[in-house]
């Protein structure tokens, strides 16, 4: 197989190709728009953050959309917009450790559920904890792998319990439940995105949170930018001259806020990125249909049967190690001999040594432990051509001897 420039250097054979499990997609029409802003007076706070804002807001049909300097601190953002602290947050111990860090971040408690075979939080289990326990605030969904949650389940916590319902959609943009597409908000008061290299569309580093609530809208936005206003002054003496001429440069820290701003040519890179889209999720839909197909019959389980509304950020199969001559880490590595790049996502977040400080653990989440013992996510994203595609199966094929 040829190298194509989709390929990244490694120190793998010089004719084998370098398959990531992920990564951008980036074209001269990307490159161009950074460029022309490069070029010009704004680099930060200045239109095309504004433009990429109303863009995004538009696709996803919601009435704000508010751009971050990355995943997390849209996750951070989030959590002070809704919880208290001592807030009890329920939430899906199978994510990346943001999730769960911005409760902690908001001064709330985490209270980790199990999840379904689908690698989504088991939102029936949810729904027992919420009818025992009138102390939990809130509930933070992730769409993992770009897979919706149950949303029909999701509205009726929504609507029976009242509580603050954040989604964690890094992984899901540009999916969809009921023809809508998540972060539209339907069932909950806030999500949040990430636009790192490896998730649908890139900033280089950023994210973003939506959300329909004005008052939601205006705490983030005063937050995102170290909560500091330039109206509705609280010292007015200092506000205004003795004439009662405003004081042009005065401005007002209102807060404890942080710079989590994104800049003007990350975010031209979104506008640019966001027009594709569309295509980037047909891309990965066809190759995730092509994953299933190959699978068939096989000892290699996909996470779920083909779903056309998942936006296939991971592809995730599940294999029963115990029936097999290698262990996991020997598949990794064996696969990384031959120039493709395995990942698990993700180690359940009540294991890791902070949290177990905290007194977590995950002795009771079981169907958790089972997932991570079988779960690897195989290469998917729009470079990612069938023909390398078949490369990456028959390596796997061939070395877990189907």
């Amino acid at each position: 197989m040829k190298k194509t420039k989709s390929f990244c250097s490694t120190n793998t054979p010089l004719n084998q190709p370098t398959i990531p499990y992920g990564r951008q997609s980036i074209d001269e029409s990307d490159i161009m728009a950074v460029t022309d802003v490069l070029r010009s007076d704004f680099l930060t706070t200045g239109p095309k953050v504004k433009e990429f804002e109303e863009a995004l807001s538009k696709y996803i049909d919601v009435k704000y959309a508010i751009s971050v300097s990355n995943g997390t601190a849209a996750l951070h953002l989030a959590s002070l917009a809704i919880l208290n602290k001592g807030d009890m947050v329920i939430t899906t111990p199978n994510s990346f450790v943001a999730t769960s860090n911005a409760i902690l971040y908001a001064g709330g408690n985490p209270v980790f559920v199990d999840i379904k075979d689908d690698g989504n939080i088991d939102l029936d289990k949810v729904t027992e904890l919420l009818e025992k326990d009138n102390s939990i605030k809130a509930l933070y969904v992730v769409h993992f792998s770009g897979n919706p949650v149950e949303m029909e389940k999701l509205r009726y916590i929504k609507e029976h319990f009242g509580i603050k319902i954040l989604e964690d959609a890094a992984h899901g943009l540009g999916a969809t439940y009921n023809g809508k597409k998540i972060g539209h908000l339907e069932y909950s008061d806030i999500a949040t995105f990430s636009f790192h290299p490896v998730k649908h569309i890139t900033t280089g580093e950023g994210g973003a949170i939506t959300t329909n609530s004005q008052d939601i809208y205006e705490k983030v936005i005063t937050l995102r930018n170290h909560s500091i206003i330039r109206s509705n002054f609280t010292n007015v003496e200092q506000a205004f001259d003795e004439k009662g001429n405003p004081n042009p440069w005065y401005y007002e820290m209102v807060n404890l806020g942080f710079n989590y701003r994104l800049t003007d040519f990350q975010a031209a890179l979104g506008i640019s990125q966001l027009k594709k889209l569309d295509l980037f999720l047909q891309k990965r839909n066809g190759l995730a249909k092509r994953y299933d197909e190959y699978f068939k019959n096989t000892i290699i389980k996909p996470l779920y049967r083909f779903n056309e509304n998942s936006a296939y950020h991971l592809y995730v199969v599940r294999i029963d190690f115990d029936r097999l001559h290698i262990t996991k880490a020997e598949l990794f590595n064996k696969m990384k001999e031959k120039g493709i790049f395995l990942q698990v996502h993700y180690i359940p977040i009540p294991m890791q040594p902070y949290y177990r400080d905290l007194g977590y653990g995950a002795d009771n989440l079981p169907s958790t432990l089972k997932y991570y013992k079988e779960a690897i996510s195989l290469p998917i994203y729009p470079d990612l051509t069938f023909e390398m595609q078949e490369y990456v199966v028959k390596s796997l094929f061939e070395i877990v001897g189907v």
